[in-house]
């Protein structure tokens, strides 16, 4: 062209025909676009066009395709002169059908409104038509010459106001047809947008408009599952004089009638199978038309990275809501920050996912058409080439093609189909063979009672359980099934493998989505396999919360340390999503604190951690747990008289001690310094609420036992306590096994203040002088007080806890150096653990060194026992004594040496 305004401007002429040919119908747009073009599109500047408002429907009509025409031509000259990157490129064309449809839908409403008068609701309120954007309109990723998807959605039926009274279906359908041709019919000046209206209820067969109440009962009727994954980017497009008074109230209850529909309670993994199976739908059709070289639905095209992304979406967004937006891009940044997608899968899906939406687009420019097919000719292939910064077209389809195979092995990986051909003991586990054919086999792998391993397989396939399945979960049991089978004889014990893993899968028989999950990840199975096998304590965690499942597919299960600022964040986040909501928030806490509870246990038994290590691990999130539950105690307490409570809560036994097991209840009281008139009567209902939510059962299970008997005077004692009254009673009234339960206590939770002056108090009490002869005697008495009531008496059998020689010996010497030393060695209140503190004992002088470690020995060797027998049910820790009776031998004789 001559005479272009800007010289900047020939590489995006040469390129684009459309632009010639509008330069060439509009000779006024090239001057006009010169003083705009270097700003990005607003939609001041696109209703400025549209301004004097239209006075017809065929003014209308011209003012949009117009508006349509100098928005293209701008958006072009802005993005093939390298001035708009991609995001401004599709936010512009989003900007647009927001604008014209908005523009086009309140002309319209008021046209209908001076014959029918407004469409009322029940109460009498003027309604709106919802017209909500799907796909990339959705998304605000539309391309340069996109469709646009809708549906028409009103809030409730009805009838106008008048003068002439229709229904309101009636009005509303009128409307959407009007609509559909301010924007879609073909005029002289072409058309602003193709509209496809498809994805309504029951497709092209279905009402062209729907009420709220018609959505409902079609998704509960009706929905389909590639619904649910349209139906993630919907988008309520209504603005202005559309927005109404009461927009806010019609979109919210659109969120829930949809919601449930698209974002599951649990975690989806049955999505995976039907998106596989969609995409293999579009993969035929692609096939069957000969497009495998199109760049948005070929392999490796732009739908196999939205899919990646809306998958997950699906699996994890009823629980997650922090994942439930719209563009793709955000999406997959977000998968990454979850761990669920890994840093260079996201990076590099992003990076096709650009290429290939500017590849599209200078597709598009050329002709303004939708195409998604890469070019036949030299000189086109050039000019597309040459668009994007590349010296031939060789080089561009290297760089597409490498992109393509990476978004193919990427989404391989997550959808491929595990249950290609059939497993070699499904015939097995289907009772297809012979019962002496089927023992032999289970004895070929390795089962030492075959016999008992066929009838418990007999048995589960002739239950009602199994029998009463819905079709599906028993498609996806009977391909569970033929691999637990064969992890079972991959393991040293099979025979256990199997029973355990068959009581896990009855468990889970009804959970579709847990089914889905093993068949679609093998891997999970076979860590299933290798944690019930090793841990019967593992095997009951997992039947009575299965949704941990998910936690086998994080590859960072076995990362040894955990980045506890993180796992605070991550909490926080998750619970601000649920804000408001009481028992979201109580189910979010034991969901997090049961998950992070089996990662420790999966790192624990591939052999990652000491016990003191998984002591320490334990304590930090019982700590997060009971902080993070006061906070939000204390937030919904509407008596509450300050912002911040001058509240803690202190740990006494194995929390304060920092000794944790998996399953270890909390011995804490509560403690406040606070005059305030309202103060103890705040601080119990504080104290109350904080009891009940760590430890009420709820859908998600209990956080923790409680047991807030070591409070001043005990379960007569009032439930919280002011610090000047601890003082006095630990002064005046305690016990001496109270002083000795005080040597292990520690601030937990709350206002750090508090916890101070605690500690203060605590050591202020442990260091008073004493009389060794008389602590000496209350010690004995207490040791024997509880030999009387709980040793085992078995000349055979040891109990790592309670016989003499065991665990509370040790801690009663420990607590006897503290009371009795402490007024000359303050050091010994340091709250270190009972091996550190034998250590320093002997340091001090006060008791022999070589017995010293003798006793630490035997205690760290118990603790790990004891450790391993509860992670198999075996809670009263009995061992053969002979085998422990050089441990034994030497706690007695530093136990003689102190109280002889």
């Amino acid at each position: 062209m001559e005479n272009i305004p800007d010289p900047r401007w020939s590489s995006a002429l040469a390129h684009s025909q459309y632009l010639r040919q509008l330069f060439a119908a509009r000779p006024e747009l090239p001057e006009q676009l010169a003083h705009e073009w270097q700003h990005p599109l607003s939609e001041s500047l696109l209703l400025a066009a549209l301004s004097p408002e239209a006075a017809d429907d065929e003014t209308l009509k011209r003012q949009l395709r117009r508006l349509r025409q100098q928005a293209m031509a701008h958006l072009e000259l802005r993005d093939l002169c390298g001035l708009a990157p991609l995001a401004e490129v599709v936010e512009s064309m989003t900007l647009l059908a927001d604008v014209t449809t908005n523009t086009a839908l309140d002309y319209h409403h008021r046209q209908l409104v001076q014959t029918y008068g407004e469409p009322l609701d029940h109460l009498g309120r003027p309604q709106r038509l919802l017209v909500v954007g799907m796909g990339k309109l959705g998304g605000r990723e539309l391309n340069v010459s996109s469709d646009v998807d809708f549906i028409f959605i009103y809030p409730e039926d009805g009838e106008t106001a008048g003068p002439k009274k229709i229904d309101n279906f009636d009005f509303f359908n009128r409307l959407g047809k009007r609509l559909i041709a301010a924007l879609g019919e073909v005029t002289g000046d072409g058309q602003v947008f193709r509209v496809d209206m498809r994805l309504r209820p029951n497709g092209d067969s279905g009402p062209l408009v729907c009420s709220l109440d018609a959505l409902e009962n079609y998704f509960i009727t009706q929905g389909r599952e590639w619904e649910r994954y349209a139906w993630i980017k919907a988008r309520v497009m209504n603005s202005g004089a559309n927005a109404a008074d009461h927009l806010g109230e019609w979109i919210t209850a659109l969120d829930q009638v949809s919601h449930p529909f698209v974002f599951r309670k649990y975690l989806d993994f049955g999505a995976i199978n039907a998106m596989r199976d969609l995409h293999a739908q579009i993969r035929r059709e692609v096939a069957r038309k000969d497009k495998a070289e199109h760049i948005k639905l070929g392999p490796g095209g732009i739908r196999e990275i939205e899919f990646i992304a809306q998958v997950f979406q699906l699996i994890r967004g009823g629980r997650d809501p922090g994942l439930q937006v719209r563009p793709t891009l955000s999406v997959l940044k977000l998968l990454a920050e979850r761990g669920i997608l890994e840093k260079e899968t996201e990076q590099e899906l992003r990076l096709a996912y650009e290429f290939l939406r500017r590849l599209e687009h200078r597709l598009q420019y050329v002709e303004d058409q939708q195409t998604h097919m890469l070019p036949d000719t030299p000189a086109e292939r050039a000019l597309i080439a040459a668009s994007l910064d590349f010296p031939d077209w060789e080089a561009l389809l290297a760089c597409l093609n490498a992109h393509r195979q990476k978004v193919s092995a990427h989404f391989e990986a997550i959808f491929s189909d595990p249950e290609e051909g059939e497993h070699p003991l499904a015939a097995l586990w289907l009772g297809q063979l012979e019962q002496e054919n089927a023992m032999a086999q289970l004895e070929a792998m390795g089962f030492s009672q075959p016999a008992q391993a066929w009838e418990r397989l007999e048995a589960l396939r002739h239950s009602s359980r199994y029998q009463q399945l819905p079709s599906t979960n028993r498609e996806r049991l009977d391909a569970v099934g033929p691999r637990l089978l064969e992890q079972a004889r991959h393991h040293k014990n099979p025979d256990l493998i199997l029973a355990r893993g068959l009581d896990f899968l009855e468990t889970i028989a009804r959970r579709g989505a847990y089914l889905a999950l093993l068949q679609q990840y093998p891997q999970a199975l076979q860590k299933v396999a290798d944690m019930v096998g090793t841990s019967s304590w593992a095997a009951t965690y997992l039947n009575r919360h299965p949704i941990l499942l998910d936690e086998l597919l994080d590859p960072r299960l076995l990362e040894v340390a955990t980045d506890w600022p993180a796992f605070r964040a991550d909490l926080e986040r998750r619970l601000a999503d649920a804000a408001g909501d009481t028992e979201r928030e109580m189910d979010l806490l034991r969901e997090v604190h049961h998950a992070q509870i089996f990662r420790l246990l999966a790192q624990d038994l591939a052999g990652l951690h000491s016990i003191e290590q998984i002591s320490d691990h334990l304590t930090e999130l019982a700590d997060i747990m009971v902080g993070t539950t006061l906070r939000l105690c204390w937030s919904k307490l509407k008596t509450r008289h300050r912002d911040e409570p001058a509240f803690a809560v202190i740990g006494y036994g194995k929390l304060g001690g920092k000794e944790l097991g998996y399953a270890s209840d909390l011995d804490i009281i509560y403690l406040h310094d606070d005059d305030a008139p309202d103060a103890q009567q705040n601080y119990t209902r504080l104290g109350q609420r904080i009891n009940t939510w760590l430890s009420s059962h709820t859908p998600a299970g209990i956080l923790f036992e409680t047991d807030l008997r070591l409070r001043p005077n005990g379960e007569a004692g009032l439930l919280t306590t002011s610090l000047e009254s601890f003082r006095e009673y630990q002064l005046r009234q305690a016990w001496v096994w109270e002083h000795q339960a005080l040597t292990r206590a520690r601030y937990v939770a709350g206002d750090a203040a508090v916890g101070e002056r605690f500690e203060a108090i605590r050591q202020e009490i442990l260091c008073l002088p004493r009389a060794l002869p008389k602590l000496r005697e209350e010690v004995l008495a207490m040791r024997q007080k509880m030999l009387d009531n709980h040793a085992s008496r078995d000349p055979e059998q040891f109990d790592l806890k309670q016989d003499p020689g065991g665990i509370i010996d040790v801690e009663f010497m420990v607590q006897y150096l503290i009371l009795g030393h402490a007024h000359r060695y303050p050091q010994l209140t340091a709250n270190l653990g009972n091996i550190a503190l034998l250590k320093m004992a002997a340091e001090l002088g006060l008791i022999p060194a070589d017995l010293a470690e003798g006793a630490r020995n035997a205690y760290r060797e118990y603790r790990r026992l004891q450790h391993i027998n509860r992670l198999n049910d075996a809670p009263k820790s009995r061992l053969p004594r002979a085998l422990l009776e050089p441990h034994i031998e030497g706690v007695r004789r530093l136990w003689q040496t102190l109280f002889s």
